[in-house]
């Protein structure tokens, strides 16, 4: 059952969903934003469809849930939303200012995501992890542990910025893309890590001074890959250079000033 999402903004989007009687959207921690007061909330350890029978087995796959959900950096509950009476409204936003996606996941079709990029899903929808490979892990910056999406119904996904969709078999069948830009991609999309150059003096010149580190993404294939324009470590960077001239600036430093008044201790 498809649920109706209507995206609402252009760089600071929210979801607002139309919610039906007998179906069950679920969020991660942070996510959601408000709701009509016909919309019933229940945070719980496991996601629609995983809850089972009580007792001690049902403890387990909570645990075992909510462990899945914390390696790929999402919280340790989810909120189910339901409605007791007519049509209720609920909405959803990333936790960073951006743009979402809604993906209509058909049976048998495979959706894959870097961490904090899921922000809500219907009950059809199985959220799990998948491994990248331990050496794109470690080489790529992201971790090698990515979401899973399986099932069938409505995803949304998240992520900073301004997005833009494409297919690699539109540009010669490979994407280069630094590592922070990936969003999501399709089961037809095959995601791998490769270095920036060979390891002399321009090699090492591009990945030191030339912001992109010693590795980059490559996305491979014919289907469908969503791609972020604002990378989260780019954005940490410019936020804390931000806060380090301020502070200095209102202390009455500038310039070679306020370098050292970052070891002098001044006031």
């Amino acid at each position: 059952m498809t649920i109706n999402v209507q995206l609402v903004g252009t760089t600071t989007q929210m979801a607002i969903v139309q919610l039906p009687p007998g179906q069950v959207v679920y969020s991660e921690s942070g996510k959601f934003l408000f709701s009509s007061g016909d919309v019933v909330m229940e945070t719980k350890m496991t996601a629609p469809g995983e809850e089972g029978a009580g007792g001690v087995g049902g403890m387990l796959r909570g645990a075992m849930s909510a462990g899945r959900r914390m390696l790929t950096g999402e919280s340790l509950a989810v909120t189910h939303f339901s409605t007791k009476g007519g049509d209720g409204l609920v909405a959803f936003a990333g936790v960073i200012p951006g743009e979402m996606r809604v993906i209509e996941l058909q049976p048998g079709e495979t959706w894959f995501a870097e961490k904090d990029a899921f922000v809500a899903a219907e009950a059809g929808v199985h959220q799990s992890i998948a491994f990248s490979g331990l050496s794109q892990g470690l080489m790529g910056g992201e971790g090698f542990l990515l979401q899973k999406f399986e099932g069938t119904g409505t995803l949304l996904v998240g992520g900073s910025g301004d997005f833009i969709d494409i297919n690699p078999a539109d540009y010669g069948g490979e994407l280069v893309v630094d590592t922070g830009c990936i969003v999501a991609w399709d089961q037809n999309i095959t995601y791998g890590i490769k270095t920036v150059g060979r390891l002399n003096r321009q090699g090492v010149m591009n990945a030191l001074l030339g912001g992109e580190g010693f590795t980059l993404a490559t996305l491979r294939g014919n289907g469908r890959v969503i791609l972020q324009s604002v990378t989260l470590q780019g954005l940490a960077t410019a936020l804390a250079k931000s806060a380090r001239l301020s502070g200095s600036t209102q202390n009455g430093n500038t310039g070679f000033g306020a370098i050292g008044s970052m070891f002098g201790g001044n006031e």
